[in-house]
């Protein structure tokens, strides 16, 4: 905490970042352009649904009144009827409430997309203290949302006056109009001026959303030091990939060195390098490198294969050109085939006199490597 308490804040947020505080639920959200979807919503609703409502609104009404003087008087009659109201009520008002629910689940993910985070539901006690929320108070947002609120009143308030004095004529004709076609013209009315209010709220939200982008993004900047802390974090600490890395060639190195006894042949620099190689008679493919190392690493070849009766040969071209171009269990190049050929022919002549006791051949002298694949060291 010391090591970054004292640094600025001025790199863009890591993708780890990014990832941890959409699991937090700390993603961009404008509370005013989830208003304006929801009453945008509300509104289209109050339109497309204002006959079917307004039918149920007047079965209701008659329904209520022409109840009769028993049942008025019968608590069980007039709980089973005040029962039924409120379900036709229900039903009646149900496309709209169906379309006001879909509206409050899809409009929080008009920005920031869908993101449920059961840590963000978690009581944070935190925020009671009142110490905090002076400081929310007094912070750099506080500016901003009290501008944000004042315009909002501001534009509703010049919106709605200038609807009622357009609607006025209108409004006062509805008390001298039947009540259906009054209630359906208040329904019209009503919904043609949320309509009109809401789209003025555009105005706020595209105000609004860049700026709950752009505050959310600096919320979330870093520090240098705490991307490198992230990135230790993320990749280990070089001390750590060091170790790794040192036991990673510890276990190659000891699986190379029990491949040995299993060669057919080590060939040597003589003291500098050392290749271990092996070829399957009945496989199809070339000779493999089996081991291969410089200096110490060539003497504990030497001294394993020593052990092991397997042959040591010294080639020193042919055993550069195989150290420096060829990984361990890999196949030999093709242009160094006929030299390692004769080198195996070599062996198991050898192999097989030694149990005649006849005289061995010497091996060939210049033993056939391409000059792209020549090593001078």
């Amino acid at each position: 905490m010391s090591q970054t308490s004292g640094q600025e804040k001025t790199e863009q947020a890591t993708p780890k970042r990014l990832r941890d505080s959409r699991e937090k639920g700390q993603i961009a959200r404008s509370r005013d352009l989830n208003s304006l979807i929801l009453l945008l919503a509300s509104s289209g609703g109050l339109l497309v649904f204002s006959e079917s409502m307004l039918s149920g609104m007047v079965r209701q009404m008659y329904s209520g009144f022409m109840l009769s003087r028993d049942v008025l008087f019968d608590p069980a009659q007039l709980q089973y009827h005040l029962g039924r109201a409120l379900a036709d009520a229900l039903l009646a008002f149900s496309p709209l409430l169906g379309v006001l629910f879909i509206a409050a689940l899809l409009a929080p993910m008009a920005l920031g997309g869908w993101s449920f985070s059961p840590k963000a539901i978690v009581p944070n006690w935190g925020k009671l203290n009142p110490a905090k929320g002076f400081g929310r108070m007094f912070s750099r947002r506080a500016p901003v949302e009290g501008l944000k609120a004042f315009a909002k009143f501001a534009v509703v308030a010049i919106a709605s006056a200038i609807l009622l004095n357009q609607r006025a004529g209108d409004i006062f004709m509805l008390g001298t109009e039947p009540l259906r076609n009054g209630l359906a013209h208040t329904a019209h009315i009503v919904g043609w001026s949320f309509i009109a209010v809401s789209s003025v709220l555009i105005l706020i939200a595209a105000v609004d959303v860049p700026f709950q982008l752009w505050d959310n993004a600096n919320k979330l900047k870093m520090t240098k030091q705490e991307i490198k802390d992230e990135q230790k974090q993320t990749d280990g600490s070089p001390e750590t990939k060091s170790r790794i890395r040192a036991i990673q060639r510890q276990m190659a190195q000891q699986r190379m060195m029990e491949a040995i006894p299993d060669a057919d042949v080590v060939v040597t620099n003589p003291t500098h390098y050392a290749v271990a190689l092996r070829y399957d008679k009945e496989g199809s493919g070339a000779p493999t490198v089996v081991a291969k190392g410089a200096d110490l690493i060539a003497a504990q070849i030497r001294k394993i294969a020593a052990a092991n009766d397997v042959a040591i040969v010294e080639v020193p071209p042919l055993t550069r050109a195989l150290y420096f171009n060829t990984d361990i269990g890999q196949e030999i190049p093709a242009g160094l085939y006929v030299a390692v050929a004769q080198v195996l022919a070599y062996i198991y002549q050898l192999k097989s006199m030694q149990t005649t006791g006849r005289e061995v051949p010497a091996l060939p002298v210049d033993l056939p490597v391409p000059d792209e694949l020549l090593r001078d060291r």
